[in-house]
């Protein structure tokens, strides 16, 4: 047995701030959006009392969908029509038309007593979200320029996702994720040199996550390359000096010369609806 320690080095973990936002229009495909400020989240769960002869005996919990507040200095020019802004014609837009829902990505760095806040980071990734733009106040400009801020009320409705109450908000830990498994979601969310970033549906980022096996091999540039994976008995030290690795990638080229790769990122998965 341990007796509890408090403030212990390298235990002291914060979270700070808001970056790296990105908005997914309807086509699920991602623009950048600078200038975000802040993002109030918020999950209501109300608790309701239940009363037996005077005395409280339990609670009815009732979880809510995810809720949030959104500010920024601008956004992208494509949010316009999502918080009904229409374009009619090149530089002439109309107000006041019906809202679209959209998806949304930022991060927040996490912080410690050890590293600051290269600790790590969480990416947050929003579905089906409907912005209600707040009134915007429009003052004279003096000597002291104040930006003005935009700020929107969100609401949601949540995806199915299998095992869980259907929800509309996740959450993926840098500290607690497989580094090569993050690498491939990013590529997803933020696109590549080749494909263009893109929203996977709850049901199609999950699977994409759960089932995710990938032997991962790297090229140390010094005749000596790496094998690794998360999957138990995928990669086996058989002794000492021996392994075995159990995977599709290997081709053998001739009796003794074989040809191995990383396998494959179940990328399927990623075009569920």
């Amino acid at each position: 047995m341990t007796r509890l320690a408090w403030d212990q080095v390298g235990e002291r973990f914060y979270e700070a701030g808001v970056s790296n936002g990105v908005l997914y229009k309807d086509d699920r495909v991602g623009v950048p959006w600078n200038g975000l400020t802040s993002v109030d989240e918020k999950l209501p769960i109300d608790a309701s009392p239940v009363y037996f002869d005077g005395h409280k005996i339990n609670e009815i919990v009732t979880v809510g969908d995810f809720q949030a507040s959104l500010s920024a200095y601008t956004f992208p020019d494509e949010f316009l029509e999502y918080q009904g802004t229409l374009q009619d014609q090149e530089g002439f837009f109309i107000t006041g038309q019906p809202p679209k829902r959209f998806g949304l990505s930022y991060q927040t760095k996490i912080g410690s007593d050890v590293d600051g806040l290269s600790a790590g980071y969480k990416i947050h990734i929003l579905y089906n979200l409907l912005a209600t733009p707040n009134a915007i106040k429009r003052n004279s400009i003096d000597d002291n320029l104040d930006p003005m801020e935009f700020d929107w009320d969100i609401s949601s409705i949540p995806e199915d996702i299998e095992n869980f109450r259907p929800t509309a908000h996740v959450i993926l830990d840098s500290r607690k994720t497989d580094p090569y498994l993050l690498l491939d979601v990013e590529d997803i969310l933020y696109g590549t040199d080749t494909t263009d970033p893109y929203l996977p549906s709850l049901k199609g980022l999950s699977a994409f996550i759960r089932k995710w096996n990938r032997l991962v091999i790297t090229d140390n540039e010094d005749g000596t390359w790496t094998a690794s994976s998360i999957v138990p008995d995928v990669i086996t030290m058989l002794d000492a000096t021996s392994f075995q690795i159990v995977t599709d990638s290997a081709v053998y080229l001739d009796a003794d010369t074989y040809e191995i790769t990383s396998s494959d990122k179940n990328e399927e998965d990623v075009w569920l609806p």
